[in-house]
């Protein structure tokens, strides 16, 4: 039976067994824990980040630091468009209303330049967005700097979104430590997992100290159970938390094979007429969370589902990039700026397997299958 090469898949090494063991032995099983406040100050020095708080996951990290920066019921929320839809649901929790911007062609991220005019037309109108989430797509960083700029210019915090880009740099730094708060995942799929799980930095300790208070049901400090606040229950478990430690002490090998995974495509595929793989800005360095390319059915033969389904039928899972969120049903009749980069590479994107335990046989199975399917 030929054995299955799926996209992403957790890669575990030998020093989590040991940290879920000392809190199973030390029986800090519940959320908190030493485990959990060693993974947010580790996780601090490894990205250069002052203060964060691990939680169930990345959208409840999302979804505190909205609440955080003050989106309420009626505010606008500036947000990209070629994300996953967990990127813009928590906007939609407080009774936001998202507008979704464009890509630019060099990163794939949000475009610096739409994302100039938009603030410049919404504060003519008094419009401006009570916030900006800025998503680092695939592993790679936004332009940072621009949008950093245009934003403070017009007092629009950012939000960013480094669900994706763990082990990536813009011009020597982390994501996630440009904005007011950034945000992690530790999904199964990412390049470091927790099972499930999240992360909120800021370097503001007085966003972080609340954030921890509202994921813990918002308990006020009493001796009986009092809230003067609704609260979630978003905290990170101990067990989880070791987890993560585990992981990542072994982040950089884990970016870099997954880079080595993107390489290894690009020397097979690249030279083929209408394969186009997603370009690495040159402000800083991507992980290649997932190798992304597009496809030109002119020049290659034939379209992308055709190759997505071919490689289906060779038990490899391939998927298209995300479908942009002003063209999901539920997003539909929100506002958008721009919206034809995002949605053609829709259209012709497709993500390989990446995982960073792929195998060389692994890989050529995958770069076997899409040559087969080349109309040359």
């Amino acid at each position: 039976m030929t054995k299955p090469i799926l996209l992403s898949t957790p890669h575990m090494g030998s020093r989590e067994l040991q940290f879920v063991t000392e809190a199973f032995e030390t029986n800090w099983i519940a959320p908190i824990g030493p485990h959990v406040d060693a993974f947010e100050r580790e996780f601090c020095q490894k990205i250069g980040s002052s203060h964060a708080t691990a939680v169930t996951s990345g959208t409840a990290a999302l979804h505190l630091a909205l609440k955080l920066v003050g989106v309420g019921a009626g505010d606008d929320v500036f947000c990209s468009s070629l994300t996953f839809s967990a990127s813009a649901n928590p906007i939609v929790y407080e009774g936001a209303k998202p507008v979704f911007i464009d890509s630019d062609r060099q990163s794939w991220n949000m475009d610096a330049k739409l994302l100039e005019t938009a603030l410049e037309q919404r504060a003519q109108a008094g419009k401006l967005p009570k916030a900006l989430i800025l998503v680092h797509l695939y592993g790679q960083c936004a332009d940072i700097d621009p949008i950093l700029a245009a934003c403070e210019h017009y007092g629009v915090p950012i939000i960013e979104d480094a669900a994706e880009a763990l082990g990536a740099t813009y011009k020597g730094r982390s994501p996630g430590t440009f904005g007011k708060v950034g945000i992690f995942s530790f999904n199964g799929n990412k390049i470091i997992t927790t099972s499930g799980g999240g992360m909120l930095v800021s370097e503001d300790a007085s966003i972080t100290s609340k954030a921890k208070f509202l994921a813990t049901q918002a308990r006020d400090p009493a001796p009986h159970y009092q809230h003067s606040e609704i609260g979630y229950n978003y905290r990170m478990s101990n067990v989880l938390a070791g987890i993560g430690r585990g992981q990542l002490l072994v982040l950089n090998d884990r970016v870099a094979a997954r880079r080595r995974n993107c390489e290894v495509y690009q020397q097979a595929l690249g030279h083929l007429p209408g394969i186009e793989f997603m370009p690495e800005a040159p402000w800083g360095s991507a992980t290649r969370w997932l190798t992304c390319l597009t496809i030109d059915p002119t020049a290659f033969g034939v379209d992308r589902e055709y190759v997505r389904l071919a490689l289906a039928e060779a038990q490899i899972e391939a998927r298209p990039v995300w479908k942009p969120l002003h063209m999901q049903p539920i997003f539909q009749n929100y506002d958008r700026v721009g919206g034809e980069v995002a949605e053609d590479l829709f259209d012709r994107g497709l993500c390989l397997p990446s995982g960073s335990n792929l195998s060389d046989e692994d890989l050529h199975r995958v770069i076997d299958a899409i040559v087969k399917c080349a109309r040359l």
